[in-house]
């Protein structure tokens, strides 16, 4: 078989939403995560050889499945919960007492994805071309020298110096998931939606408006809160009122007014049966030019097309009455076809209006749209199709570019030059001619391209931006800014049809891990710590360097690490897809350092073999540990419980020998969501009926373990309904276990039971209820560090005494508002770290 390039994709959108509205599959819609045959899932990313062909580039059902894996953990066994639950329970954590120093930022330094010393010709994306990369960017404004930008659980991050330096602005409001940004041009404020609108994985829903007058320093709600909520656009009439295309419809008020409340004044559908896909999802809106705020147009595109959604009320609509409630009416858009989905659209300065569609039932681009005379009406003529794109010089081979339009999507068009078109879908394309010609100015990767080399002498391939658009604007100066998976980058409006770029993202901090995993560096005295990141690969952290590096591409998962070795690791890509390295991921580009080593039926995303027996359905990012007191022996949870025998870094599995075998079935539809092994005992926190809150199933969830010497199902009759995410068995006495589990209380959600942190001390016969005052929030992960209990969650890290459990208190200050994923512990236990999905890692010493 040919040498593959992954390109670990990790866009995941799909199917369901954001935290506080996390939406399920509709009645007669397959489940998300539902049962797989033993082939594993189908279409996802296809491998793209040496050469640089590929077949189809299709990442749907994976973002699908990461989507509907982030969603479960927030909600189930419901399909929604209340963005009032994270406010209600970040003031029960406001009043509890805090204790044990101050948390220190570990990814503070630059982000190198390009490192030159980390070329691994199969696992790593590195010479891709992306530069310094950090989290996902959803909104960008500028004001004068100010720049702002908005990411998907990072805050607001301010620059005055064109995004050389970036400051965090909003580290202490209830949201750090941001939608969009607009800055009023009566007064200079700016104002923040809250609740990310590219239905990603990871997306919270927002709390409502926020306004600061002093450039970010301080802000105020306006008006009343949105809950649960997300926002595509905001924008100001000119005549002092402001609109706000919301998931829950379009919202107007006073921008003078700050008592007044938010009118919902166009919720076209009337949702009859109160599904999750028919809230009137504006996906934007805009007044058009030298109407005096006369005339408003709103799209209606909820990406999708459940099976109770009734696609006539998706399209474009009207208001000439200053958008009033009543006065809107739904265009004939003459030149598009129907249906429309998620819809992006800018006017020109000329007055004609550009418009970016995609169709709800493919889920990919339907067309580049304009309107000469600026109507909604029309008439529309075409002038991008998905061809037009993928034929326009400098798109990167192999790569389909609008089967993600629901997920990465806009137009921009340069207010100086009115022909000047940009539009991004997974690339950033170019038009100086208002649509006759198009040029990719931000392929999506350097691979396969004839200018490109893994020797970096001979690469010549120009920098470009990473995949996956989802914002832009064109300051005043004439610098346009583009923000995507991987940051904020620039280049002068003025530079047309070539691909050359400034990176801005040396000090965005915004990354968004999974897990992370702590090493003693050889030959220093220091640590080295490895993380997976959303659609950022694995970074690796070593000790007394200038910037991190990504020795492994595309999506990172869950992450092992020998304490007394850290060039040894086993990391993983999605669907336990796992792959080891003795030396720390570097290589020139001429051999391969990473051996895959994967369990699970894969070989539908490249690699080279598939094992029998082999996994069929394992989570989207998948469970693996190893045992504490023998780093030779692992553990890796999908449907089936998996055991590597005590090889260590000798582990090998290929189509005809692996020594990975399953030791417990969790039985079909289920996923193994949280695993822990001491010696000979293992724990299995499980879901099941596919694992989707809202399907055709009830939605299960467990707890299996061998303690005892045979495998069983705990029965103890206080655990909640709720996903298990950490496990943390006592090494002086495997029958005593703590399980955390994430969601909220049957207070937010029918059925989810009571309690966040259990105990047992008889191997799983009975469980105490151990959480006490700590705040009812999703709970991450479970340590015991020092006797003394610690959860990550949400909101924060608490911990409490172990033999005074059910008193706890806030760990630490400082860190800032963002979801701790994973929590580990040094190897000389002197410091924990924070894997925080969306404000990078966070260091808290212990003495």
């Amino acid at each position: 078989m040919s040498r593959a390039r992954l390109r670990k994709s990790a866009i995941l959108a799909g199917a369901v939403v954001p935290v506080a509205l996390l939406m399920a599959a509709g009645p007669g819609q397959a489940a998300i995560g539902s049962p797989r045959n033993s082939s594993g899932p189908a279409g996802l990313t296809k491998a793209m050889s040496a050469t640089g062909e590929s077949g189809e580039d299709n990442e749907t059902q994976e973002i699908l499945d990461r989507s509907a894996q982030y969603a479960a953990v927030r909600t189930a066994p419901a399909a929604t919960v209340s963005s009032e639950a994270f406010r209600t329970a970040r003031a029960q954590a406001a009043k509890l007492p805090s204790f044990g120093g101050t948390w220190r930022e570990l990814t503070d330094l630059p982000y190198n994805s390009d490192a030159v010393n980390y070329r691994d010709p199969f696992w790593s994306n590195s010479s891709a071309g992306w530069g310094l990369v950090s989290g996902r960017m959803s909104a960008l404004a500028t004001d004068g020298a100010l720049v702002y930008a908005g990411a998907g659980d990072g805050g607001v991050w301010r620059s005055t110096d064109k995004g050389q330096h970036w400051t965090p602005v909003s580290d202490n409001q209830t949201r750090l998931s941001v939608g969009a940004i607009a800055v009023n041009p009566a007064d200079h404020s700016v104002w923040v939606g809250t609740g990310e609108a590219n239905t990603a994985a990871e997306n919270y829903a927002g709390d409502g408006i926020y306004r600061s007058a002093d450039h970010g320093s301080t802000w105020q709600l306006v008006g009343n809160r949105i809950n649960n909520s997300l926002v595509s656009h905001i924008e100001f009439d000119g005549r002092g009122h402001v609109f706000v295309a919301t998931s829950r419809g379009l919202l107007q008020r006073s921008t003078l007014d700050p008592t007044g409340r938010w009118n919902t004044v166009l919720k076209p559908d009337p949702n009859e049966t109160n599904s999750p896909y028919r809230g009137s999802w504006m996906s934007d809106v805009r007044v058009r030019p030298g109407s005096d705020g006369q005339d408003v147009i709103a799209a209606l595109g909820w990406r999708g097309a459940a099976a109770d959604q009734n696609l006539a009320y998706n399209g474009l609509y009207v208001s000439n009455q200053g958008g009033a409630a009543g006065t809107w009416r739904k265009a004939n858009t003459v030149g598009i076809p129907g249906p429309m989905g998620r819809t992006s659209l800018d006017y020109a300065g000329d007055g004609s209006l550009y418009a970016v569609v995609e169709g709800p039932v493919t889920l990919s681009l339907k067309g580049v749209y304009r309107s000469v005379n600026g109507t909604a009406a029309g008439p529309w003529t075409l002038i991008a199709s998905n061809e037009t794109f993928a034929n326009s010089p400098h798109h990167a081979p192999g790569i389909d570019p609008g089967n993600q339009t629901w997920y990465d999507q806009y137009v921009e068009v340069d207010p100086r030059d009115s022909a000047h078109v940009y539009v991004g879908l997974k690339e950033v394309y170019e038009s100086s001619d208002a649509g006759k010609t198009w040029v990719t100015i931000g392929p999506y990767w350097n691979f396969g391209k004839d200018c490109h080399s893994l020797d970096p002498q001979q690469n010549t391939c120009p920098r470009t931006t990473h995949p996956d658009q989802h914002a832009a604007t064109v300051g005043d100066d004439g610098t346009a800014y583009f923000g995507n998976d991987g940051g904020v980058y620039s280049r002068p409006a003025a530079l047309r049809n070539v691909v050359k770029w400034t990176n801005l993202n040396a000090t965005l901090h915004t990354l968004q891990y999974y897990y992370a995993g702590i090493g003693k560096q050889p030959g220093t005295n220091g640590d080295s710590i490895y993380g997976g990141l959303q659609d950022n690969g694995v970074s690796l952290l070593k000790p007394g360097a200038q910037q991190m590096v990504s020795p492994f591409g595309g999506d990172g998962g869950d992450v092992i690490v020998d304490p007394n070795n850290a060039d040894r690791a086993v990391n993983e890509y999605v669907y336990l897809t796992m792959a080891r390295t003795q030396n720390g991921g570097r290589s020139d580009g001429s051999r391969r350092v990473y051996t895959t080593i994967t369990p699970t039926c894969a070989s539908f995303i490249g690699i080279e073999y598939d094992p029998q027996p082999c996994d069929p359905n394992p989570r989207f990012i998948a469970p693996f540990e190893a045992d504490p007191y023998n780093i030779n022996h692992w553990v890796a949870g999908g449907q089936m419980i998996w055991d590597n025998m005590g090889k260590g870094w000798n582990t090998i599995c290929t189509s005809d020998d692996c020594d990975w075998k399953p030791v417990h079935d969790l039985g079909a539809g289920a996923q193994t969501t949280s695993i822990a092994v001491t010696g000979k005992t293992l724990y299995a926190g499980w879901c099941g009926n596919g694992c989707n809150p809202g399907g055709s199933l009830p939605f299960i969830s467990g707890l299996d373990t061998n303690y005892g010497g045979r495998w069983h199902r705990v029965t103890a009759a206080n655990l909640p309904n709720r996903i298990p995410t950490g496990i943390y068995i006592d090494p002086a006495d495997t029958g005593h276990v703590y399980v955390v589990y994430g969601a909220f209380s049957r207070r937010w959600i029918p059925g989810g039971g009571v309690g966040h942190v259990f105990e047992s001390t008889n191997g799983g016969r009975s469980f105490t209820n151990i959480s006490g005052n700590l705040p009812d929030v999703p709970a991450n992960d479970v340590l015991v560090v020092d006797k003394k209990i610690v959860v990550g969650t949400d909101i924060g890290v608490f911990a409490a005494g172990r033999f005074a459990p059910g008193s706890w208190m806030r760990l630490g200050s400082h860190l800032p508002n963002a979801s701790t994923n994973d929590l580990v512990l040094s190897p000389n236990q002197g410091y924990l770290v924070s894997a925080t999905h969306g404000r990078g890692l966070w260091r808290l010493d212990l003495s």
